[in-house]
């Protein structure tokens, strides 16, 4: 699917020379591009049409894609029985929807990009973010994954990170480059969190006090929509954030989290050691938002997808057909 996008006026609706070679008016570029996306014209038609050469319609529709005056997108086809998958799902988990995306090719590690990446934008896309509004975005490999896909256009969104800064070297665990990343796409506004995720009591209450800190804990407050990652129970994870303590049964026994908030298999609060001076969003946060659209896949994530959905921490779900299939197994009445 390609959709030509209005561009800003320009001086000049013709191709003009200077010394880097031919450069052509944003009008210019969407009448190519809108007579031969939208109208269906062949390349002869439009250049006929422009009064141009054929080689030059063809640099112009390139340089439209190059500038974002055409989006193109590839949507991965869903299996024919997804969507009452989807649909039944949505139902025994009490979420607002759930959203699949194509399924890995058999034996390889999902490329989240590639098989959920088109279903994040579709969701983004529809959520109703306008310009001023808050998307909050957590840390985690999915977040981070899709955040380096096509989104939608949204410019004024300001994006604000769920959590402080952890010293882990793997970049999923910087929230805040994980919000640099969607705010580039979206063509919004990054808000940065300088504030590790677990200060000590002393700096935690001069953090508090800052003024940029405050501008996102303030965001916090303000959020419409938040796009989060699933964590899967703490035993079963080769990583965890660096202050999480894993000598601390407590933490050990959860069944997964979000946004660093840990929760029992019923979707309880678990305050592990230090989790009074955590800087992240809470659950409270993410149940007062209008949207909160979770990112998961894998069937180790069975057990954390479903405590998130007792929790009430997340309204929406994108995940691929194996994981539904196998979070709807597992909460069949006679699996409970």
């Amino acid at each position: 699917m390609a959709s030509a996008t209005p561009a800003a006026p320009s001086a000049s609706p013709g191709p003009r020379e200077d010394g880097a070679g031919a450069r052509f008016s944003p009008e210019l570029m969407y009448a190519a591009a809108r007579m031969y996306y939208v109208e269906e014209a062949t390349q002869a038609q439009v250049s006929a049409r422009l009064g141009t050469s054929r080689a030059t319609v063809s640099r112009l529709l390139s340089e439209a894609r190059r500038q974002g005056i055409v989006r193109i997108e590839v949507v991965p086809p869903a299996p024919a029985d997804d969507g009452d998958l989807a649909d039944r799902l949505a139902s025994v988990l009490g979420l607002r929807a759930v959203h699949l995306g194509a399924a890995a090719p058999t034996g390889r590690s999902p490329d989240l990009g590639i098989t959920l990446g088109p279903v994040v934008a579709r969701v983004l896309a529809g959520v109703g973010l306008g310009p001023g509004d808050v998307l909050l975005v957590s840390s985690g490999r999915s977040t981070y994954e899709v955040a380096g896909t096509d989104l939608p256009h949204l410019p004024g969104v300001r994006v604000a990170p769920t959590v402080g800064g952890t010293d882990q070297a793997d970049a999923w665990y910087q929230t805040n480059e994980a919000t640099r990343r969607v705010a580039e796409r979206l063509g919004g506004t990054p808000l940065f969190l300088f504030a590790p995720a677990l200060p000590g009591p002393g700096l935690y209450e001069e953090l508090l006090a800052d003024p940029g800190t405050r501008r996102v804990l303030d965001a916090w407050d303000e959020a419409k929509v938040a796009l989060v990652g699933i964590g899967a129970p703490p035993r079963t994870r080769t990583s965890l954030a660096s202050f999480v303590d894993r000598s601390d049964p407590v933490i050990m026994d959860a069944t997964g989290d979000v946004c660093n908030r840990f929760f029992d298999e019923e979707g309880r609060p678990v305050a592990f050691r230090g989790a009074e001076r955590l800087v992240a969003t809470t659950l409270d946060h993410l149940r007062a938002l209008e949207r909160c659209v979770a990112v998961a896949v894998g069937t180790e994530k069975v057990p954390s997808i479903t405590a998130a959905a007792r929790a009430r921490c997340i309204t929406d779900l994108i995940t691929d057909p194996v994981t539904a299939r196998a979070l709807l197994a597992a909460n069949r009445p006679e699996a409970t």
